[in-house]
């Protein structure tokens, strides 16, 4: 396993915790992912509809897998979980996200990587700051506590407070 990768994980249905951590079992259980980090759990307002609120995490793992089968693995994770197609933005038993892998950058249909929120989504940069501050981030060359420190100011708004830690 020599594939560096960081996922971003969360829910907002049902047992927010257990949902995690079912999705994070499954990932170590399938075998081509080992977990290596995990930052504490935070409560973020959701983007987009009125909703419950999210419970997030990021985690640092290695995996043998390239990007196109990484996804698959969390597609059927999300699958086996009961994450139906819902209205953009809206609730969800489980949503992983690939957040990073390694450094490269990736631009197709269905797949890109790094995610192309990270610098707008304090639920995001807050987690990964925790376990991997001076990640560099391959879009923007920055290490993430520099993106992170950026940001704070402009994206106030956004409410988020550590649970678990």
């Amino acid at each position: 396993m020599n594939n560096v990768i960081y996922l971003g994980l969360g829910s907002n249905i049902g047992n927010r915790i257990e949902n995690i951590i079912f999705a994070l079992s499954a990932l170590q259980s399938s075998g081509f992912i080992g977990i290596k980090k995990i930052s504490s759990f935070y409560e973020t307002s959701p983007i987009g509809p009125n909703q419950r609120k999210f419970y997030n995490i990021a985690v640092k793992a290695k995996t043998s897998l390239n990007p196109r089968d990484l996804l698959f693995i969390i597609k059927q994770i999300e699958e086996l979980m009961g994450r139906k197609k819902t209205l953009h933005w809206g609730p969800r038993i489980i949503d992983v996200d690939i957040l990073f892998f390694n450094r490269i950058v990736i631009a197709e249909k269905n797949l890109i990587v790094p995610h192309k929120e990270i610098q707008n989504r304090l639920f995001v940069l807050i987690p990964l700051n925790e376990i991997s501050k001076n990640f560099i981030c391959p879009n923007s060359n920055k290490k993430i506590n520099v993106i992170l420190s950026e940001k704070l100011l402009t994206l106030r708004c956004q409410k988020i407070k550590m649970l678990y830690k």
